[in-house]
């Protein structure tokens, strides 16, 4: 269900794209809009990891210095049939994680020194899990592709702002339509983009949650990192904060926002999800 709704959010927002296109864009404009989305992407995507962790201040460490970590990474990525990620760790009293690379074989995983300090050896396992499961269900792909669209929706409505269109040269509603495109394109874009990853967070927990075998443990250790992030505010990019488990910079924002505004699903209904997983409702 996570992927059929991820399926028809990208593409309803490919309709965006194609639709301002044909209607303000004309030919070229659509081609030129479509290609500056597609390169930036395209380098954003094959250096998504590096970005990310210079982002979240990221350091590489060795076994001998997280042993714990390396061997739970190990034994899940052999599980999962996938090479053994690098290991990074970040200097930060919040408890959160994340895992970033366009594919298995350029995989990174980062910790904080708070979740090791907050979680129990199963409780990690199962953040860890989760952490996989987005490398492996390709999601930096996904997150990439959604970003390239709604950066060509962006560029469209700009266009149809600035330039206008054959269809509305001649239309005296036009210049309105344009400042109307221009506000509601990217918004909607934003609004997409956001749904897409909160669609991949809850498909993460149940891949993780089926990897590790135990979903209960992720729900606990989902609960403990939501109520640090809360407390603990982290110094961190805002431009990489929906990669992480929960949103690390919810003790800076509040967690009041609508749904529709939040990267990441509510933990109460991830931990619901989890839940019936383990009761076998799901």
């Amino acid at each position: 269900m996570n992927n059929l709704k991820t399926v028809a959010l990208l593409g309803f927002m490919s309709a965006l794209v194609w639709g301002i296109a044909y209607t303000w864009g004309g030919a070229n404009g659509f081609w030129l809009g479509l290609v500056l989305a597609v390169g930036i992407n395209f380098v954003a995507y094959f250096f998504s990891d590096k970005m990310a962790l210079a982002a979240s201040r990221a350091k590489p460490v060795e076994e001998h210095q997280l042993p714990q970590v390396y061997a739970i990474v190990r034994s899940l990525a052999a599980r999962a049939e996938m090479p053994m990620p690098r290991i990074y760790v970040i200097e930060s009293a919040q408890p959160n994680a994340f895992a970033t690379g366009r594919n298995p074989k350029h995989a990174a995983v980062a910790v904080t020194t708070g979740i090791l300090q907050t979680l129990s050896y199963d409780e990690l396992e199962g953040v860890l899990g989760h952490e996989l499961s987005h490398v492996q269900n390709r999601d930096i792909l996904i997150s990439s592709v959604a970003a390239m669209l709604a950066a060509a929706l962006s560029i469209f409505a700009r266009m149809a702002f600035w330039f206008g269109g054959d269809r509305n040269r001649n239309n005296p509603l036009g210049a309105v339509v344009g400042i109307l495109a221009l506000i509601l394109a990217p918004f909607a874009a934003m609004l997409i983009r956001m749904a897409i990853s909160r669609t991949r967070e809850y498909q993460a927990d149940a891949s993780g949650a089926t990897l590790t075998g135990r979903p209960l443990m992720l729900a606990s250790a989902l609960q403990k990192i939501s109520a640090g992030t809360a407390r603990q505010p982290m110094n961190v990019n805002p431009a990489v904060s929906q990669l992480f488990i929960d949103n690390p910079l919810k003790a800076v924002r509040g967690g009041g926002f609508s749904k529709l505004f939040s990267t990441h699903p509510p933990v109460e209904d991830r931990v619901e999800r989890l839940q019936e997983m383990a009761s076998g409702i799901r």
